[in-house]
Protein backbone atom coordinates (compact mmCIF):
# COMPACT_ATOMS: atom_id res chain seq x y z
CA UNK A 1 0.00 0.00 0.00
CA UNK A 2 1.29 3.53 -1.04
CA UNK A 3 2.13 6.35 1.51
CA UNK A 4 -0.29 8.43 -0.18
CA UNK A 5 -3.31 5.43 0.35
CA UNK A 6 -2.28 5.00 4.27
CA UNK A 7 -2.22 8.56 4.54
CA UNK A 8 -6.15 9.49 2.87
CA UNK A 9 -7.71 6.21 5.04
CA UNK A 10 -5.49 7.24 8.10
CA UNK A 11 -8.66 10.28 8.79
CA UNK A 12 -11.60 7.16 8.37
CA UNK A 13 -9.15 4.39 10.02
CA UNK A 14 -9.12 7.00 13.67
CA UNK A 15 -12.75 8.16 13.24
CA UNK A 16 -13.90 4.19 13.22
CA UNK A 17 -11.64 3.39 16.40
CA UNK A 18 -13.08 6.38 18.42
CA UNK A 19 -16.23 4.99 19.28
CA UNK A 20 -15.17 1.84 20.59
CA UNK A 21 -12.24 3.52 22.54
CA UNK A 22 -14.81 6.09 23.97
CA UNK A 23 -17.85 2.96 25.08
CA UNK A 24 -14.58 1.03 26.39
CA UNK A 25 -13.39 4.02 28.36
CA UNK A 26 -16.64 4.72 29.80
CA UNK A 27 -17.71 1.27 31.35
CA UNK A 28 -14.01 1.76 32.85
CA UNK A 29 -15.50 4.49 34.70
CA UNK A 30 -19.12 3.21 35.02
CA UNK A 31 -18.95 -0.25 36.70
CA UNK A 32 -18.09 -1.63 39.86
CA UNK A 33 -15.20 -3.96 40.12
CA UNK A 34 -16.99 -7.18 40.44
CA UNK A 35 -19.69 -5.98 37.48
CA UNK A 36 -16.19 -4.92 35.14
CA UNK A 37 -15.39 -8.14 33.48
CA UNK A 38 -18.72 -8.81 32.41
CA UNK A 39 -19.22 -5.15 31.26
CA UNK A 40 -15.69 -4.63 29.21
CA UNK A 41 -15.99 -8.02 27.36
CA UNK A 42 -19.60 -7.77 26.15
CA UNK A 43 -18.64 -3.72 25.23
CA UNK A 44 -15.65 -5.00 23.88
CA UNK A 45 -17.77 -7.06 21.80
CA UNK A 46 -20.36 -4.91 20.79
CA UNK A 47 -17.95 -2.04 19.91
CA UNK A 48 -14.65 -3.79 18.69
CA UNK A 49 -15.93 -4.90 15.43
CA UNK A 50 -16.84 -1.60 14.53
CA UNK A 51 -13.43 -0.95 13.38
CA UNK A 52 -13.86 -2.95 10.45
CA UNK A 53 -17.55 -1.79 9.50
CA UNK A 54 -16.47 -0.53 6.38
CA UNK A 55 -14.66 -3.45 4.76
CA UNK A 56 -17.10 -6.15 6.41
CA UNK A 57 -20.73 -4.04 7.11
CA UNK A 58 -22.59 -7.50 6.81
CA UNK A 59 -20.31 -9.28 9.05
CA UNK A 60 -20.10 -6.46 11.56
CA UNK A 61 -23.49 -6.48 11.68
CA UNK A 62 -24.02 -10.05 12.43
CA UNK A 63 -20.90 -9.66 15.49
CA UNK A 64 -22.52 -6.70 16.88
CA UNK A 65 -26.07 -8.89 17.19
CA UNK A 66 -24.91 -11.79 18.45
CA UNK A 67 -23.11 -9.94 21.05
CA UNK A 68 -26.18 -7.82 22.17
CA UNK A 69 -28.53 -10.71 22.04
CA UNK A 70 -25.43 -12.71 24.48
CA UNK A 71 -26.01 -9.01 26.63
CA UNK A 72 -29.91 -9.75 26.51
CA UNK A 73 -29.47 -12.93 27.47
CA UNK A 74 -27.26 -12.40 30.84
CA UNK A 75 -29.60 -9.02 31.48
CA UNK A 76 -26.63 -6.51 31.43
CA UNK A 77 -27.05 -2.87 30.62
CA UNK A 78 -24.63 -0.98 28.33
CA UNK A 79 -24.09 2.42 26.66
CA UNK A 80 -22.34 0.14 23.90
CA UNK A 81 -25.69 -0.93 22.46
CA UNK A 82 -25.27 2.55 20.16
CA UNK A 83 -23.07 -0.30 17.98
CA UNK A 84 -26.24 -1.37 16.91
CA UNK A 85 -27.11 1.83 15.64
CA UNK A 86 -24.09 2.33 13.68
CA UNK A 87 -23.72 -1.24 12.51
CA UNK A 88 -26.95 -0.97 11.02
CA UNK A 89 -25.95 2.64 9.60
CA UNK A 90 -23.10 0.90 7.56
CA UNK A 91 -25.29 -2.19 6.28
CA UNK A 92 -27.81 0.56 4.90
CA UNK A 93 -24.96 2.66 2.98
CA UNK A 94 -23.35 -0.28 1.66
CA UNK A 95 -26.25 -2.77 0.83
CA UNK A 96 -29.13 -3.11 -0.94
CA UNK A 97 -32.85 -2.60 -0.29
CA UNK A 98 -33.77 -5.91 1.02
CA UNK A 99 -30.78 -6.21 3.11
CA UNK A 100 -31.14 -3.29 4.69
CA UNK A 101 -35.00 -3.69 5.73
CA UNK A 102 -33.76 -7.43 7.13
CA UNK A 103 -30.94 -5.34 9.19
CA UNK A 104 -33.93 -3.09 10.69
CA UNK A 105 -36.54 -5.97 11.47
CA UNK A 106 -33.72 -7.81 13.07
CA UNK A 107 -32.89 -4.22 15.30
CA UNK A 108 -36.48 -3.47 15.81
CA UNK A 109 -36.54 -7.18 17.45
CA UNK A 110 -33.95 -6.52 19.34
CA UNK A 111 -35.81 -2.95 20.64
CA UNK A 112 -39.12 -4.64 21.31
CA UNK A 113 -37.29 -7.19 23.46
CA UNK A 114 -34.77 -4.79 25.48
CA UNK A 115 -37.68 -2.32 25.81
CA UNK A 116 -39.68 -5.49 27.74
CA UNK A 117 -37.02 -6.38 29.94
CA UNK A 118 -35.62 -3.24 30.83
CA UNK A 119 -38.72 -0.43 30.59
CA UNK A 120 -39.99 0.94 33.77
CA UNK A 121 -43.45 -0.81 34.96
CA UNK A 122 -46.18 0.93 32.56
CA UNK A 123 -43.28 2.78 30.50
CA UNK A 124 -42.95 0.27 27.70
CA UNK A 125 -44.30 2.25 24.87
CA UNK A 126 -42.35 5.49 25.20
CA UNK A 127 -38.85 4.04 25.22
CA UNK A 128 -40.12 1.65 22.55
CA UNK A 129 -41.17 4.45 20.29
CA UNK A 130 -38.00 6.56 21.18
CA UNK A 131 -35.41 3.91 19.91
CA UNK A 132 -37.41 2.58 16.98
CA UNK A 133 -37.49 6.13 16.00
CA UNK A 134 -33.64 5.84 16.38
CA UNK A 135 -33.93 2.62 14.46
CA UNK A 136 -35.44 3.87 11.95
CA UNK A 137 -33.21 7.48 11.47
CA UNK A 138 -30.49 5.02 11.43
CA UNK A 139 -31.66 3.13 8.05
CA UNK A 140 -32.33 6.43 6.64
CA UNK A 141 -29.59 8.15 7.19
CA UNK A 142 -27.42 4.91 5.75
CA UNK A 143 -29.79 5.09 2.78
CA UNK A 144 -29.01 8.98 2.12
CA UNK A 145 -25.74 8.25 2.08
CA UNK A 146 -25.81 5.25 -0.06
CA UNK A 147 -27.82 7.27 -2.91
CA UNK A 148 -25.65 10.57 -2.49
CA UNK A 149 -22.82 8.17 -3.05
CA UNK A 150 -24.24 6.62 -5.76
CA UNK A 151 -25.49 10.15 -7.66
CA UNK A 152 -21.80 11.47 -7.48
CA UNK A 153 -20.05 7.98 -9.15
CA UNK A 154 -22.89 9.10 -11.80
CA UNK A 155 -22.15 12.24 -12.11
CA UNK A 156 -18.15 11.45 -11.92
CA UNK A 157 -19.49 8.77 -14.62
CA UNK A 158 -21.04 11.40 -17.21
CA UNK A 159 -18.08 13.82 -16.81
CA UNK A 160 -15.49 10.99 -17.92
CA UNK A 161 -17.73 9.95 -21.07
CA UNK A 162 -18.36 13.88 -21.50
CA UNK A 163 -14.36 14.02 -21.83
CA UNK A 164 -13.92 10.90 -23.13
CA UNK A 165 -16.62 12.39 -26.00
CA UNK A 166 -14.51 15.86 -26.29
CA UNK A 167 -11.23 13.99 -27.00
CA UNK A 168 -12.61 12.13 -28.99
CA UNK A 169 -14.03 14.85 -31.33
CA UNK A 170 -10.73 16.52 -31.04
CA UNK A 171 -8.61 14.00 -32.28
CA UNK A 172 -11.20 13.43 -35.30
CA UNK A 173 -10.99 16.83 -36.16
CA UNK A 174 -6.91 17.14 -35.56
CA UNK A 175 -5.83 14.04 -37.31
CA UNK A 176 -8.36 14.24 -40.33
CA UNK A 177 -7.70 17.95 -41.19
CA UNK A 178 -4.43 17.28 -40.86
CA UNK A 179 -3.54 13.95 -42.20
CA UNK A 180 -5.94 15.04 -45.35
CA UNK A 181 -3.96 18.27 -45.59
CA UNK A 182 -0.31 16.29 -45.60
CA UNK A 183 -2.09 13.69 -48.35
CA UNK A 184 -2.79 16.63 -50.19
CA UNK A 185 0.52 18.48 -49.73
CA UNK A 186 2.28 14.86 -50.43
CA UNK A 187 1.09 14.85 -53.85
CA UNK A 188 1.48 18.19 -54.87
CA UNK A 189 5.51 17.88 -53.89
CA UNK A 190 5.30 14.47 -55.83
CA UNK A 191 3.97 15.65 -58.64
CA UNK A 192 5.74 19.21 -58.95
CA UNK A 193 9.44 17.38 -57.81
CA UNK A 194 10.75 17.37 -61.36
CA UNK A 195 8.82 20.39 -63.17
CA UNK A 196 9.57 22.90 -60.17
CA UNK A 197 11.45 21.56 -57.27
CA UNK A 198 11.14 24.48 -55.05
CA UNK A 199 7.41 24.06 -55.00
CA UNK A 200 7.93 20.85 -54.20
CA UNK A 201 10.43 21.40 -51.52
CA UNK A 202 7.73 24.50 -50.12
CA UNK A 203 5.53 21.67 -50.06
CA UNK A 204 7.44 19.22 -48.04
CA UNK A 205 8.52 21.74 -45.48
CA UNK A 206 4.67 22.79 -45.12
CA UNK A 207 3.56 18.98 -44.85
CA UNK A 208 6.52 18.77 -41.92
CA UNK A 209 4.82 22.20 -40.13
CA UNK A 210 1.50 20.95 -40.35
CA UNK A 211 2.76 17.25 -38.59
CA UNK A 212 4.55 19.49 -35.75
CA UNK A 213 1.08 21.55 -35.41
CA UNK A 214 -0.75 18.07 -35.31
CA UNK A 215 1.62 16.80 -32.56
CA UNK A 216 1.43 20.01 -30.65
CA UNK A 217 -2.87 20.13 -30.86
CA UNK A 218 -2.98 16.38 -29.75
CA UNK A 219 -0.88 17.23 -26.88
CA UNK A 220 -2.59 19.62 -25.31
CA UNK A 221 -5.93 18.52 -25.95
CA UNK A 222 -4.71 15.57 -24.08
CA UNK A 223 -3.70 17.92 -21.41
CA UNK A 224 0.05 17.24 -21.25
CA UNK A 225 1.70 20.15 -22.87
CA UNK A 226 3.95 21.80 -20.87
CA UNK A 227 3.69 25.81 -20.98
CA UNK A 228 7.80 25.91 -21.16
CA UNK A 229 7.67 23.84 -24.43
CA UNK A 230 8.15 25.96 -27.63
CA UNK A 231 5.57 24.63 -29.13
CA UNK A 232 2.78 26.25 -26.69
CA UNK A 233 4.28 29.79 -27.73
CA UNK A 234 3.67 28.48 -31.39
CA UNK A 235 0.50 26.75 -31.45
CA UNK A 236 -1.90 28.82 -29.26
CA UNK A 237 -5.38 27.11 -28.60
CA UNK A 238 -6.64 27.93 -32.24
CA UNK A 239 -9.44 30.59 -32.50
CA UNK A 240 -11.00 33.04 -34.58
CA UNK A 241 -7.56 34.75 -35.01
CA UNK A 242 -6.11 31.24 -36.80
CA UNK A 243 -8.73 30.98 -39.10
CA UNK A 244 -6.30 33.06 -41.35
CA UNK A 245 -4.06 30.63 -40.63
CA UNK A 246 -6.07 27.84 -41.77
CA UNK A 247 -7.56 29.23 -45.08
CA UNK A 248 -3.76 29.74 -46.12
CA UNK A 249 -2.95 25.83 -45.19
CA UNK A 250 -6.35 24.83 -47.27
CA UNK A 251 -5.03 26.99 -50.47
CA UNK A 252 -1.62 25.02 -49.97
CA UNK A 253 -3.38 21.94 -50.22
CA UNK A 254 -5.17 22.59 -53.16
CA UNK A 255 -8.19 24.29 -52.12
CA UNK A 256 -8.62 28.14 -52.45
CA UNK A 257 -10.10 29.31 -49.61
CA UNK A 258 -11.97 32.87 -49.20
CA UNK A 259 -12.08 33.89 -45.74
CA UNK A 260 -14.55 37.22 -44.35
CA UNK A 261 -14.54 38.10 -41.06
CA UNK A 262 -17.38 40.28 -39.72
CA UNK A 263 -16.61 42.33 -36.71
CA UNK A 264 -14.75 41.99 -33.65
CA UNK A 265 -13.88 38.65 -31.83
CA UNK A 266 -11.87 39.87 -28.84
CA UNK A 267 -14.92 39.50 -26.52
CA UNK A 268 -15.91 35.89 -27.62
CA UNK A 269 -14.80 33.23 -25.06
CA UNK A 270 -11.91 30.92 -26.20
CA UNK A 271 -13.93 27.92 -25.70
CA UNK A 272 -16.60 29.02 -27.80
CA UNK A 273 -13.33 30.74 -30.87
CA UNK A 274 -12.13 27.18 -30.60
CA UNK A 275 -15.37 25.51 -31.36
CA UNK A 276 -15.90 28.06 -34.48
CA UNK A 277 -12.37 27.00 -35.61
CA UNK A 278 -12.99 23.19 -35.14
CA UNK A 279 -16.17 24.06 -37.19
CA UNK A 280 -14.70 25.50 -39.66
CA UNK A 281 -11.94 23.05 -40.13
CA UNK A 282 -14.10 20.27 -40.40
CA UNK A 283 -16.38 22.07 -43.14
CA UNK A 284 -13.20 22.58 -44.99
CA UNK A 285 -11.56 19.24 -44.79
CA UNK A 286 -14.78 17.55 -45.95
CA UNK A 287 -14.09 19.81 -49.32
CA UNK A 288 -10.42 19.08 -49.78
CA UNK A 289 -11.25 15.33 -49.03
CA UNK A 290 -14.23 15.33 -51.01
CA UNK A 291 -14.26 17.56 -54.05
CA UNK A 292 -12.51 17.98 -57.15
CA UNK A 293 -9.61 19.69 -57.83
CA UNK A 294 -10.79 23.22 -59.11
CA UNK A 295 -13.34 23.57 -55.82
CA UNK A 296 -13.20 27.33 -54.57
CA UNK A 297 -14.16 27.56 -50.62
CA UNK A 298 -15.59 30.30 -48.73
CA UNK A 299 -15.74 30.95 -44.79
CA UNK A 300 -17.92 33.89 -43.73
CA UNK A 301 -17.80 34.41 -39.53
CA UNK A 302 -20.18 37.15 -38.06
CA UNK A 303 -19.50 38.31 -34.57
CA UNK A 304 -22.15 40.28 -32.66
CA UNK A 305 -22.65 40.49 -29.09
CA UNK A 306 -23.54 37.50 -27.61
CA UNK A 307 -23.80 35.02 -30.71
CA UNK A 308 -21.42 34.13 -33.67
CA UNK A 309 -22.40 32.94 -37.12
CA UNK A 310 -20.38 30.44 -39.06
CA UNK A 311 -20.69 29.73 -42.37
CA UNK A 312 -18.81 27.65 -44.89
CA UNK A 313 -19.82 26.79 -48.34
CA UNK A 314 -17.71 25.27 -51.45
CA UNK A 315 -18.71 25.16 -55.30
CA UNK A 316 -17.96 21.27 -55.48
CA UNK A 317 -20.48 18.89 -56.36
CA UNK A 318 -22.85 18.20 -53.40
CA UNK A 319 -23.19 14.28 -54.09
CA UNK A 320 -19.47 14.20 -53.33
CA UNK A 321 -20.06 15.36 -49.74
CA UNK A 322 -23.82 14.04 -49.11
CA UNK A 323 -22.31 10.38 -49.39
CA UNK A 324 -18.99 11.04 -47.61
CA UNK A 325 -19.94 13.22 -44.36
CA UNK A 326 -19.62 10.16 -41.96
CA UNK A 327 -18.65 11.05 -38.06
CA UNK A 328 -17.44 14.47 -39.21
CA UNK A 329 -20.69 15.90 -39.67
CA UNK A 330 -21.86 14.45 -36.49
CA UNK A 331 -19.26 16.24 -34.57
CA UNK A 332 -20.34 19.37 -35.56
CA UNK A 333 -23.74 19.25 -34.54
CA UNK A 334 -22.16 18.22 -31.21
CA UNK A 335 -19.84 20.73 -30.87
CA UNK A 336 -22.55 23.33 -32.17
CA UNK A 337 -25.32 21.91 -29.73
CA UNK A 338 -22.85 22.82 -26.63
CA UNK A 339 -23.52 26.54 -27.52
CA UNK A 340 -27.03 26.49 -28.66
CA UNK A 341 -26.52 26.14 -31.51
CA UNK A 342 -27.87 23.62 -34.52
CA UNK A 343 -25.97 22.78 -37.76
CA UNK A 344 -27.47 23.06 -41.04
CA UNK A 345 -25.21 21.29 -43.78
CA UNK A 346 -26.74 20.50 -47.65
CA UNK A 347 -26.71 20.78 -50.95
CA UNK A 348 -26.72 24.87 -52.43
CA UNK A 349 -29.42 25.92 -54.43
CA UNK A 350 -26.60 27.24 -56.99
CA UNK A 351 -24.92 24.67 -56.87
CA UNK A 352 -22.00 23.85 -54.35
CA UNK A 353 -22.53 22.84 -50.84
CA UNK A 354 -23.06 24.72 -47.61
CA UNK A 355 -22.51 25.19 -43.73
CA UNK A 356 -23.88 26.85 -41.59
CA UNK A 357 -24.61 27.28 -37.81
CA UNK A 358 -25.12 30.54 -35.17
CA UNK A 359 -23.38 30.09 -31.79
CA UNK A 360 -24.48 31.63 -28.50
CA UNK A 361 -21.95 32.11 -25.99
CA UNK A 362 -23.48 34.63 -23.95
CA UNK A 363 -24.45 32.31 -21.15
CA UNK A 364 -21.37 29.60 -21.82
CA UNK A 365 -21.67 26.20 -23.50
CA UNK A 366 -24.64 23.74 -21.84
CA UNK A 367 -24.01 21.37 -19.74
Amino acid sequence: MTERHWTSRLPQAVGDSLLPALLLLNVLTMWTPAELPVAVALTTALALPLVWRRRAPLTVFGAVVAAAVVQWLVDVQLPADIALLVALYTVAANSGRRVTVVAVVIVEIGAVLACLRWATDGAFLTPLAAVTAMVVAAAVLGVNDRTTRAYLEAVRERAVAEERARITREMHDIVTHNLSVMVALTDAAVYAQHRAPDKATTAMLQVAETGRQALADMRRSLGVLRTDEPDAARHPLPGIAQLAALAGQMCAAGLPTDLDIDGGHTHIPATAQLTVYRLVQEALTNTLKHTPTGTHAKVRIECAAETVTVEVTDTGPPTALVTHSGHGITGMRERSADYGGTVLAGPLPGGGWGVHTRLLFGAGPST
